[in-house]
């Protein structure tokens, strides 16, 4: 499957392809993963080698699935994993707290969708959701739920597009002052929405 990238200027879209990393290729490739998930994000150097921790453990958590848009040269220009939620877990923790009830539906037999990702220069194509749509076909679970912070933006309007309705909003996470909204939809995915930036 591929999609096309912008590229700076004027220049013709560099097409991409997307591939699955299994847990020893996403770790064999975590800086150049974490690379385009800080220059997504806008956030600076430092926060990298903390990151690299915590995405190497989630590697090894049961239903863990990673897809990669690669360019020509197979440089990484987005990127998207998850794997299944489950109680005693950070995140299931936090979202069962701020659900007010350890009986959510929300938080049974559910795919966390944990990162989404595209390099600035790639965004406005599509890749994203080539990517989410990649990651959750044929999934197991019977949901799928993810957090973002609140605010207007592709992603907001991406996970829209692709059926995802409130299940927190405003959220405040432990030991992040930023409002979060957690979105949630059931799977499996329907017939995809057509592409748009």
């Amino acid at each position: 499957m591929t999609s096309n990238s912008s590229t700076q200027g004027a220049l013709a879209p560099e097409p991409l392809t997307l591939r699955n990393l299994d847990p020893a290729a996403f770790v064999s490739r975590l800086p150049e993963l974490i690379a385009v998930y800080v220059a997504a994000m806008r956030y600076p150097d430092g926060i990298a080698a903390a990151r690299s921790a915590l995405w190497q453990e989630h590697s090894s958590r049961k239903g863990f699935a990673c897809t990669v848009a690669v360019d020509q040269q197979q440089r990484i220009r987005g990127l998207t994993y998850g794997y299944t939620g489950h109680p005693g877990q950070w995140w299931y923790s936090e979202v069962q707290r701020g659900l007010r009830r350890p009986d959510s539906p929300w938080l049974v037999d559910y795919l966390e969708l944990t990162e989404l990702h595209v390099r600035p220069d790639s965004q406005g194509a599509g890749v994203g959701q080539l990517l989410l749509t990649a990651l959750l076909t044929g999934r197991p679970e019977r949901a799928v739920l993810l957090s973002t912070p609140e605010g207007t933006n592709r992603a907001w309007r991406l996970y829209r597009r692709m059926g995802f309705v409130d299940v927190l909003r405003d959220y405040r996470f432990t030991g992040d002052p930023r409002p979060f909204g957690v979105l949630g939809r059931t799977l499996p995915l329907g017939p995809p929405p057509p592409p748009h930036d």
